[in-house]
């Protein structure tokens, strides 16, 4: 990072991306990296005065105590926490008012995003030697508001730091690298003319082989002029510092009544014209029935009583009038009494996957000592675990967006204390996404799949990082032959440049064909696992192995080389063996490395 910022790896080019993966210890290389340039420099002085930290508000707090546990006294920062904007306002005017070459009582600013937008006029009016952008993948868009604002910071100084850098989509890994290095790639016009076009036209399924030849040419060319500007190094040279975590995808049959709603909404009229493509192609009606009908099923897979409240609540959307009258047709599928039932309690046994949850819970808790992490993408589902813990007698812990950051880091503090009689933390996804660390817990359920892998990857390295003592079990639970093994599908396949990485269903939606959208409503009752049939699997013989996986494949390889599991018989974790014939129909496993014995 010294070279690059200070020139010497690129001629004329001040900043670079720090991309490597979580749990490597990013925060604290940017903390020397600001350190260094602070106290010196080529010609014997300091090279910069003041530094500025962009971060997500709920790491603002963070940086400010690394710094202090790094540096202590020895450098005052200026953390932004909230206040009126006049009390901002003078805080921001005296750190960028300060004279260059006179000594800066707080050199280092740290502000969130959202602060930094809000007080342009102020931050743009001075230089800066130093800009870091923490988790700068929010940065991949160069037409937003926030990448607009930051970019115009005088600060030719630039670390990007991002865990999960881009590079699915050429124009968004572009934004990255024109925020740090401007020009390293030429403009956005000459960049699709010299890299992307060349690059996505030899990608095609029917390029010719000069095309093929070409765009490779192109791609390496990238590849090796980025390079020079990026830090990339993955998590495999810490695991050997680390407990093992063993890695569970593991497949739950539907309940019976999942599977008479699942079957009788496909059926529905709205939903065949629109992935039928009945009303054209860029009819919106079929983007929003399509959307609709995904979230639907999400919630399905999670738990019927999920289903059930949406069907209420759609009733006031007129927006979606033969949506809402099919959905309205799936009431007749559910008892009589369901309304009042589904008020009071949590039903475990009406869902597969929260059945397996439940039993999973009932045996790490009067088996084990171990605390459990569970996340889900949808509060309302955090909502019915918070019923079944206290049904259970469960004692637990929630964050999700609703709560404030200084409580955010007193809950995550008071878990993690070895003395602390908490079970449960409850998270959700896009909450815990950033910076948190739950080392108290070392067994993490994921609930259900988002559409970007790199959400689930986060938060489900809260609890395998630097200072976890216990062996950790991650468990990713699928409804089987269902929309969640789609959507586990599309993480897990190794997908083209051309393809998009995206943050929400909008997003994913707007970028499915009709016959992805045909692909995503079906429903497969005959399978133990769809993810399993679709691998093409060497290793099994009639879905059973017959061999097992290299010795020294790990849980970062495709899932072929994971153990594959139609029975409890090779699973390791005695915990799910119990459970296995609660409803589970598959599992694949593989572990995180090999541990090394000592003599």
């Amino acid at each position: 990072m010294w070279d690059c910022t200070n020139g010497i790896k690129v001629e004329d080019q001040f900043g670079c991306i720090m991309a490597d993966e979580m749990g490597l210890g990013k925060t604290l290389q940017c903390i020397t990296l600001i350190w260094t340039l602070l106290r010196q420099g080529p010609e014997a002085r300091a090279t910069i005065d003041k530094a500025v930290i962009v971060a997500p508000s709920s790491l603002v707090k963070n940086w400010y105590n690394e710094i202090n546990k790094w540096l202590g006294m020895r450098v005052n920062a200026l953390a932004i926490e909230g206040g009126s904007k006049e009390e901002i306002d003078r805080k921001l005017s005296s750190f960028i008012n300060t004279i260059s070459g006179r000594r800066c009582c707080q050199p280092v600013l740290i502000i969130s995003y959202e602060t930094f937008r809000l007080h342009t006029d102020i931050l743009h009016s001075g230089e800066i030697g130093l800009v870091i952008c923490d988790e700068g993948h929010r940065l991949k868009n160069q037409d937003n508001q926030t990448y607009l604002a930051i970019n115009q910071i005088k600060a030719k100084r630039r670390v990007l730091i991002s865990g999960t850098p881009i590079q699915n989509d050429l124009l968004e890994y572009f934004s990255l690298v024109q925020f740090v290095c401007p020009g390293l790639l030429g403009d956005s016009a000459e960049f699709r003319k010299h890299f992307e076009n060349p690059i996505l036209k030899g990608r095609d399924a029917d390029a010719s082989d000069e095309d093929h030849q070409k765009g490779q040419e192109r791609l390496n060319e990238l590849i090796n002029l980025v390079n020079k500007i990026m830090i990339r190094r993955t998590s495999n040279i810490l695991s050997k510092y680390l407990p093992i975590k063993i890695e569970q995808i593991v497949c739950c049959e539907l309940s019976s009544l999942q599977k008479q709603i699942y079957e009788k909404f496909l059926q529905s009229k709205a939903l065949s014209k629109a992935i039928n493509n009945e009303n054209g192609s860029n009819d919106n009606k079929n983007r929003n029935t399509s959307l609709v009908a995904i979230i639907f099923l999400k919630k399905l897979c999670n738990s019927p009583q999920l289903a059930f409240d949406m069907i209420i609540d759609n009733r006031s959307k007129p927006q979606n009038d033969k949506m809402s009258s099919d959905l309205e047709n799936l009431l007749d599928c559910f008892p009589k009494d369901f309304a009042a039932i589904n008020n009071r309690q949590v039903i475990p046994n009406i869902s597969g996957k929260l059945k397996i949850l439940d039993m999973i819970l009932a045996y790490v808790k009067n088996e084990t000592d171990d605390k459990v992490v569970l996340v889900s993408n949808y509060t309302q589902t955090l909502d019915l675990f918070e019923k079944l813990c206290r049904n259970r007698n469960y004692r637990y812990v929630r964050l999700d967006g609703t709560m404030s950051i200084k409580k955010r880091g007193k809950i995550v503090e008071t878990f993690n204390d070895p003395n602390n009689d908490d079970f449960i933390f409850m998270l959700s996804s896009k909450a815990g996404g950033c910076g948190l660390n739950l080392i108290g817990a070392n067994r993490l359920v994921m609930y259900d799949p988002d559409w970007n892998p790199a959400n689930d990857g986060q938060a489900m390295a809260r609890v395998w990082r630097d200072g976890q003592r216990k062996q950790c079990f991650i468990y990713r639970l699928l409804s089987t032959g269902t929309i969640e093994e789609k959507i586990f599908q599309r993480q897990t396949h190794k997908r083209a440049l051309s393809s998009c990485v995206v943050d929400n269903e909008e997003d994913v939606e707007r970028h499915f064909s009709v016959s992805d959208l045909k692909e995503l409503f079906k429903l497969e009752l005959n399978t133990k696992s769809d993810t399993h049939d679709k691998l093409n699997c060497r290793m099994c013989v009639d879905g059973r192995p017959i061999r097992e996986p290299p010795i020294e494949a790990d849980c970062t390889k495709d899932l072929i080389d994971w153990y594959h599991c139609p029975d409890e018989r090779n699973l390791v974790d005695v915990i799910l063996k119990r459970v296995w014939n609660q409803g589970v129909t598959y599992c694949m496993h593989q572990k995180s490395h090999i541990q090394k014995t000592i003599p």
